[in-house]
């Protein structure tokens, strides 16, 4: 086991949520719930980075910005149609999930 942080993000509907992030490339890797009408708390995954969704109130806030950086967001860009940003350490783009979490996706410059 390699030792890791995993940012967990608060969401209202987490098959809604776990849908959305696909469209980032995140492939759902479990669910639990303590019971079928309880919240669910899931992993999704794209290659070595993990994000909790979770549908429990008191686990984090929406409106949380993390930054994720990928090594190369134009096809992120193109599914979502917005625009790069050129910044002097590299590329980025922002997106804001349907809960208000707010992701900033970046490509280092080269070099």
């Amino acid at each position: 086991m390699k030792e890791q942080a995993i940012p967990i993000l608060r969401v209202v509907d987490a098959a809604e949520s776990v849908h959305w992030y696909a469209r980032l490339g995140f492939a759902k890797q479990w669910e639990h719930r303590f019971e079928p009408n309880l919240p669910a708390f899931v992993e999704v995954a794209r290659g070595e980075v993990s994000l909790f969704l979770s549908e429990h109130t008191g686990d984090a806030t929406p409106d949380t910005l993390i930054y994720l950086r990928l090594t190369d967001i134009a096809p992120v860009a193109r599914e979502f149609g917005v625009p790069i940003e050129q910044a002097p350490w590299g590329q980025e783009l922002e997106l804001t999930d349907p809960d208000g979490n707010r992701l900033r996706l970046g490509t280092p410059t080269d070099g």
